[in-house]
């Protein structure tokens, strides 16, 4: 886990001259934090050493949505829209996690990244995309994913479940990459075993919170079975990670909370570690 994450921070290093920032581009987008989706802000409390420059920052992709998540007249570059679901807590977990397991200097609080924000995109190599059933980018949004995904940067789309969030994803993203096929992942890719070796990985199905408090099965409607799937470069670097019929933010946010089971929560965050490892490493 070490050596692994020694070339992660090595690559981290590298990333403004592989990102290729133009002359004109704005400055890096300061930290800001906007409201959660699920209002759970009270229950992550801003870290005493937020303002603490680091060379690893999770980041959170911020999009426009269709339908409900414009909910109460709210504007989704002020958050309180799908994209904030399990934020803020699950990503300053995720940062906590990587912290404590690994070498790496990570940033304590996460950075939401809006796409129309000039070249900002390119500073943050990782980000997590949660309910990406409901997102609507713009033809704008779409290129500039595009670009920042073949320049190298990694996504993580996970917290959705069924067939309908499924038919809203995959809409979104051929916009993103019309050409390029969504594939299964096999139970042997590294990015189930870079760091934790995970056995039967694409037969895991981390639970949604709100399915088991409300006596559900830890799902959400036909999301009955695990899809692990992702999206190649060119060179075979997998820079799409798609979590489908999955919630492992979930477990990264209630992993302290009794009532979230401890094999989820332990199995989650072992998860949550690899997929940064592999980002950094692929």
């Amino acid at each position: 886990m070490r050596i692994g994450f020694t070339r992660a921070l090595l690559l981290c290093a590298s990333f403004a001259a592989l990102f290729a920032i133009d002359d004109d581009a704005i400055a890096q987008r300061e930290f800001r934090v906007y409201q959660s989706f699920e209002g759970y802000d009270g229950y992550a409390s801003l870290p005493p050493d937020y303002d603490v420059p680091a060379e690893f920052v999770v980041g959170r992709l911020m999009y426009p949505s269709r339908g409900f998540g414009s909910r109460f007249g709210r504007i989704w570059e002020r958050g309180g829209t799908h994209w904030a679901v399990d934020y803020p807590k699950g990503d300053r977990t995720l940062a906590e996690l990587l912290r404590r397991f690994t070498r790496a200097d990570v940033r304590s609080v996460e950075q939401p990244v809006n796409l129309d924000d000039g070249d900002d995109p390119y500073y943050w190599p990782f980000m997590l995309v949660g309910l990406a059933g409901n997102w609507d980018l713009t033809d704008a949004q779409a290129a500039k994913l595009r670009e920042y995904l073949l320049r190298g940067g990694f996504l993580y789309f996970d917290s959705f479940f069924g067939s309908d969030q499924w038919w809203g994803f995959e809409e979104g993203m051929r916009r993103v990459f019309p050409d390029r096929p969504i594939v299964d992942l096999d139970d042997d890719h590294p990015v189930f075993h870079i760091v934790y070796d995970i056995p039967n990985g694409t037969k895991i199905q981390i639970p949604h919170m709100g399915s088991l408090l409300w006596g559900g099965p830890g799902y959400l409607g036909d999301g009955a079975v695990p899809r692990w799937r992702g999206i190649f470069d060119d060179d075979g670097r997998l820079m799409v990670l798609i979590g489908f019929n999955n919630d492992t933010p979930d477990s990264w946010q209630w992993a302290d909370d009794p009532r979230y089971p401890a094999e989820a929560a332990n199995l989650g965050l072992r998860l949550g570690v690899n997929f940064v490892v592999y980002a950094l490493t692929h």
